[in-house]
């Protein structure tokens, strides 16, 4: 078998199974990152421009949680492809409740319709993204080489489908250019194609599935047994229990509201990783080097927690900065607020071949945390360039040039090659044999706390407010890099071996 794919190289190559692969997550984050680039405009716009009119503060937290949970619930999609379904039948499950999802969001029916469609993005979201990734590793043999550039192009293909989204879908909504709309944003045009973005990425997945995809992934890779389902579901069942007593107990005080109901998922994304840690520091399945390797491992999740907070910004207060306080036209070209979301994967397709070549040749290259630190201080001076607009001209002299978006997204993405390849190398080198799976959780789980703290802070934002908004919270970023870099030295020995 493994031969068999060492001589597979049909696709520029590589194995033909990555093309399936590929094009798969290109259309799930074509349809996941086109309808996060209108989604918050859609939630706060009046009602007679087509959208739901919600306050802004309200749209702008529910963004965030909607991100938050997304990487809350890739926990539970990784360990029901391990135990239960297999890789390639829970990628699949995944990709019909996104199209669905997004199918809800192009119906007319109001708030409703958008919570259905979070609870099935959400969900699809957290089956398919972990997986994709899983299946790519399983085309190649362990002594492959091409296993590293493999997923280069896999990556390429979910920046891809996240650069052309923010264009598309807009142009979708304001009448694919033809004025059908009158002048007038219809958002669930532009959800529509965000469904056949997803539809068209099942397809060709089924299609080309059976083909060139493992028999292997069809089936659990650790199956359960009813010894052990037993405790899950005992457990599970308290949860959702616990979880009815808690809304319960808010509907009975009056207090049962979209702010509350973020503030207890806040809550979990914050309380879970803390729990992981702890399960892992006190398990006697962890030995003490391996320990050692898990206290280094929590200032960096505190900075990776950090870094996401600012990073995932880019669909909430930089969306927002975008819409209220920028000239959305350079010469005679016009452009929409939403296409300033193609800069995020714009900027890692051209910053990757550069850090990867930067080292793969410096040879006194900065450990894992002196990186991290680094990565906080710049994600920091990132906001604190979105400070300096108002600074100069105030914020009631009307709209900036958009290049200020474009020099604090072009900062941000410096940043996250300092922390996000690194980030994901590090978890896999500190993680304790008992616990490799949970430990890349741990991972998801940085981002889903920091966007989760986001959820909490960008009610404070406004165009009167952005001052001391981007300030406060660049300056938390460079302030914990500096210490971070004080502490260099002791994470790494603590790192026990590990660079």
């Amino acid at each position: 078998m493994s031969k068999q794919r060492d001589l597979d190289t049909s696709f520029f190559g590589q194995p033909r199974g990555l093309s399936t692969l590929f094009f798969t997550e290109m259309w799930e984050r074509f349809s996941y990152y086109g309808m996060r680039a209108i989604l918050l405009f859609y939630m706060y716009y009046a009602v007679t421009k087509g959208g739901l009119g919600m306050d802004q503060a309200t749209a702008a937290s529910i963004m965030s949680i909607y991100g938050s949970l997304v990487y809350l619930a890739s926990v539970v999609g990784g360990w029901l492809s391990d135990r239960v379904w297999g890789s390639r039948r829970t990628v699949f499950i995944g990709g019909v409740l996104i199209m669905f999802g997004h199918i809800a969001l192009s119906l007319p029916f109001g708030v409703s319709a958008l919570y259905v469609s979070i609870a099935l993005i959400v969900i699809g979201t957290g089956l398919l993204k972990p997986n994709v990734s899983e299946m790519v590793g399983g085309l190649y043999s362990p002594e492959d080489r091409r296993r590293d550039s493999g997923f280069s192009m896999f990556v390429f293909g979910i920046n891809l489908g996240a650069a052309v989204a923010p264009w598309a879908v807009p142009w979708a909504a304001n009448g694919f250019g033809l004025n059908l709309f009158h002048g007038e944003m219809n958002f669930h045009a532009g959800f529509s194609l965000a469904a056949i973005g997803m539809f068209f990425g099942l397809v060709q997945y089924v299609v080309d599935g059976r083909k060139y995809l493992s028999k292997d992934s069809l089936y659990a890779e650790d199956p359960i047994d009813k010894e052990s389902l037993r405790p899950v579901i005992i457990w599970s069942a308290v949860g959702v229990v616990a979880l009815v007593i808690i809304l319960g107990l808010l509907a009975a005080m009056g207090q049962l509201n979209i702010n509350n109901i973020i503030t207890l998922i806040t809550i979990i994304a914050i309380a879970l990783p803390i729990y992981y840690f702890v399960m892992m520091l006190n398990s006697k399945k962890v030995t003490k080097e391996e320990r050692s390797r898990v206290v280094a491992y929590i200032p960096l999740f505190i900075a990776a927690a950090i870094f996401w907070a600012i990073e995932e910004s880019g669909s909430v207060v930089l969306a927002l900065f975008a819409e209220q306080r920028t000239v959305l036209h350079i010469g005679g070209w016009h452009f929409a607020a939403a296409n300033f979301q193609t800069l995020n994967p714009l900027f890692i397709m051209i910053l990757t071949p550069f850090f990867v070549a930067l080292w793969d040749h410096w040879k006194k290259q900065p450990s894992a945390p002196g990186k991290f630190a680094a990565g906080l201080v710049i994600a920091g001076l990132s906001y604190v360039w979105m400070a300096l607009p108002a600074m100069i001209h105030g914020t009631t002299a009307g709209r900036v040039s958009p290049f200020w978006l474009v020099g604090s997204w072009f900062i941000v993405e410096i940043a996250e090659m300092l922390i996000s390849p690194i980030g994901l190398s590090v978890t896999t080198k500190l993680a304790p044999n008992a616990f490799k799976s949970q430990m890349m959780s741990m991972w998801f789980l940085a981002d889903a706390a920091g966007q989760a703290v986001n959820a909490q802070i960008v009610k404070y934002y406004s165009s009167a407010t952005e001052v001391p908004y981007f300030l406060i919270i660049g300056a938390v970023s460079i302030v914990f890099g500096l210490i971070l870099c004080l502490f260099v030295k002791k994470i790494h020995s603590l790192m026990d071996g590990v660079e």
